[in-house]
C-alpha cells in the first residue's frame, strides 16, 4: 500500500513538473547557442556596483547547478572579472536558472517564482559588493586571454539544433540525476514523514529555517532538484518561509563549493560567499511568512498534488513520458560514452592528464571544448568517471594544463 501511494506521490509531482521543465530545458540550450561566453567577460573586469550587478543578471538565467558554476566562475575570474563580480556570479547561479524558475511556477506558484530570481538577485549583489568592498588587494588587471567560445555552427538552423541537442541531452546529462533524487525524496518525505513531525518546529520559524540550512550545506541538490522537496515540506505544514530557505540556501551552499571557493579566493570571500546566501535567504523566509499571505503559496502547492489519485491530464502525462525517456537516455549514454582512435597514431603524441573538478557532463563537454581550442592538439577524449583527458597532438603539456587551468579545473600530467 505504501508502495503504491509512494508511486502515486511521485507521479503527481512529475507531471506538475514536467512540462515547465521541459520548457526550461529548451530555453537553456537557447541561451548556451546564441549567448557567447566572451561578452560576458568583457563586462566583468572592474570592480564596483555596476559589475556586480551586470555579473548577478548573467547568472540568474544560467542553468548551471554549482558544480557548473564553479568552474565557470573559477574561469571568469583567471581571464581578468572582479572577485566581487566573480562571487555575485556564483551566488546568483545555482540558486535559480530558466528551467528552475519554470518549474517552481509549475508547483509553488508565480509568487514564489518572481521571489526565488528576486532573492538571488539582492543576495549575489550584496555578496559580491561587500567582497568588493573588503578586498584590500590591488585589483588585478584582466588578462589579454578571452574566455573561448563554444565551437558553435554557423546559421540559424545549425544554432537551433544545437540548441535542442544542448538543452534535451547535455543539460538533462548534467542535473538529471539531482532531479531524480529530489522526486524521490519530496515522495518520500510526503508518504513517510507524519505530519506531527512538523507541528512543533513550525512555531519557531526561525529555528526552524535555521535547521534547514543546516541540513540543506552538506545535502547537495540542484535548483530543480530542491523545488519537490520544498513542495513536500509546505504540504506537511511547514511555513512557505521555511521551504523558500531550502529552495535558496540547497543550491547554492555545499561543501564541494565552500572547500573549492576557499581554496581559490580565500577564507574571507568564502564567509562572504556562505553568509551572503544564509542570511538573504532567511531575512526572504522570514519576510514571507510576516507579511505575504500564505494563501499565495499553500494554495497552488496544493493543487499541485490535489489530483495525485486521479487521472493525469494527456499533456503532462506525454511530457512525463518524454522526460523519463530523456533521462533514460542521458543516463545510457553517459556510461557508454567511449571513442575509439586510430591504432597508428604515434603514442608519443598522446598524453594522458589527471583533471580534478569535474562533476558533470556539462564540466567534461567544457573541458573538451577548451582542449580543442588549443593550438597543436588533434584529438581530445574527456572521461568524466576516471577524471582524466587523452589528448593527441603536439601541444605542450605545461600548454594543456594551463588552458585546463583557465577552464576552472586542476590538471596533472
Amino acid at each position: 500500500m505504501e508502495i503504491k501511494e509512494f508511486a502515486h506521490a511521485f507521479l503527481a509531482i512529475l507531471n506538475g513538473m514536467s512540462p515547465y521543465i521541459l520548457l526550461g530545458f529548451l530555453v537553456a540550450g537557447i541561451l548556451h547557442a546564441f549567448v557567447r561566453p566572451s561578452a560576458m567577460s568583457r563586462h566583468l573586469g572592474h570592480r564596483g556596483i555596476g559589475s556586480v550587478i551586470k555579473a548577478a543578471l548573467f547568472g540568474i538565467p544560467l542553468p548551471l547547478c554549482s558544480c557548473g558554476v564553479l568552474p565557470a566562475a573559477v574561469s571568469l575570474y583567471r581571464r581578468g572579472a572582479s572577485k566581487g563580480a566573480t562571487t555575485s556570479f556564483l551566488i546568483a547561479t545555482p540558486q535559480t536558472g530558466v528551467d528552475s524558475i519554470a518549474a517552481t511556477y509549475s508547483l509553488l506558484g508565480l509568487p514564489m517564482a518572481i521571489l526565488r530570481p528576486l532573492a538571488a538577485l539582492v543576495g549575489a549583489v550584496a555578496g559580491g559588493y561587500a567582497v568588493d568592498r573588503s578586498d584590500r588587494s590591488t585589483p588585478d588587471a584582466p588578462t589579454a586571454v578571452s574566455l573561448p567560445d563554444d565551437e558553435l555552427p554557423h546559421g540559424f538552423a545549425a544554432r537551433a539544433i544545437a540548441a535542442l541537442r544542448y538543452g534535451f541531452i547535455d543539460m538533462v546529462a548534467s542535473v538529471g540525476k539531482w532531479l531524480v533524487i529530489g522526486l524521490v525524496v519530496a515522495a518520500l518525505i510526503t508518504i513517510f514523514v507524519p505530519d506531527s513531525f512538523f507541528t512543533s518546529l513550525s512555531q519557531y520559524p526561525l529555528l526552524a529555517m535555521i535547521a534547514v540550512v543546516i541540513v540543506a550545506i552538506p545535502m547537495y541538490i540542484c535548483a530543480t532538484g530542491s523545488i519537490p522537496i520544498a513542495l513536500s515540506l509546505m504540504l506537511k505544514g511547514l511555513s512557505p518561509g521555511i521551504a523558500f530557505v531550502m529552495l535558496m540556501a540547497g543550491p547554492a551552499a555545499n561543501f564541494a563549493s565552500i572547500i573549492l571557493l576557499s581554496r581559490t579566493y580565500g577564507r574571507r570571500t568564502t564567509a562572504i560567499y556562505v553568509g551572503s546566501v544564509v542570511v538573504t535567504a532567511i531575512l526572504f523566509g522570514l519576510a514571507i511568512d510576516m507579511l505575504l499571505p500564505a494563501s499565495w503559496f499553500i494554495a497552488p502547492a496544493q493543487a499541485a498534488t490535489t489530483d495525485c489519485h486521479h487521472a493525469p491530464a494527456l499533456f503532462d502525462t506525454i511530457c512525463s513520458a518524454l522526460l523519463v525517456a530523456l533521462l533514460i537516455y542521458a543516463s545510457i549514454a553517459r556510461r557508454g560514452h567511449t571513442h575509439t582512435h586510430n591504432n597508428e597514431i604515434n603514442t608519443i603524441m598522446k598524453k594522458t592528464y589527471t583533471i580534478k573538478g569535474m562533476a558533470c557532463p556539462h564540466c567534461s563537454a567544457n573541458v573538451e571544448k577548451t582542449l580543442r581550442a588549443l593550438d597543436g592538439v588533434e584529438e581530445v577524449t574527456v572521461n568524466l568517471g576516471d577524471g582524466t583527458a587523452e589528448v593527441i597532438g603536439e601541444a605542450t603539456p605545461e600548454a594543456v594544463c594551463e588552458a585546463i587551468r583557465l577552464a576552472g579545473y586542476e590538471c596533472e600530467p
